[in-house]
């Protein structure tokens, strides 16, 4: 079967980081649209998902952000706020098919800021 350009590229990421992967960490996939970003927590050794936070939730969108840098902000923060009440601090961060740049950056940024771990 013959995948796509963004397929591989996710493929191959999303590969590497589960080769690396150790006993105490989870990974932290993450999507993003044209208007809107959604993360997730992911045990891969049970295949669940343990967290998500997305910026289409409801006390999201009442917070009436128009730019989507802070929408980011937003989103991270809440990740790690629900993050810490699991006790989780040690995560992997798989940015996908997305280049480490703008909103993805400024996402994994604000996550470190909070004490994540990655």
């Amino acid at each position: 079967m013959k995948l796509n350009t963004s397929a591989r590229k996710k493929f191959r990421v999303t590969n590497k980081l589960k080769k690396v992967a150790g006993e105490g960490r989870l990974r932290l996939s993450i999507f993003r649209s044209a208007k809107n970003i959604s993360a997730q927590i992911i045990d891969d050794r049970k295949n669940i998902t343990i967290l998500s936070a997305s910026s289409v939730e409801k006390d999201v969108k009442e917070s009436k952000t128009k730019n989507k840098s802070e929408l980011s902000k937003i989103v991270a923060e809440k990740l790690a706020k629900k993050a810490h009440e699991k006790k989780i601090s040690k995560i992997y961060f798989d940015r996908g098919v997305y280049k480490y740049h703008g909103r993805i950056k400024i996402f994994a940024e604000t996550l470190r800021k909070n004490g994540m771990d990655f």
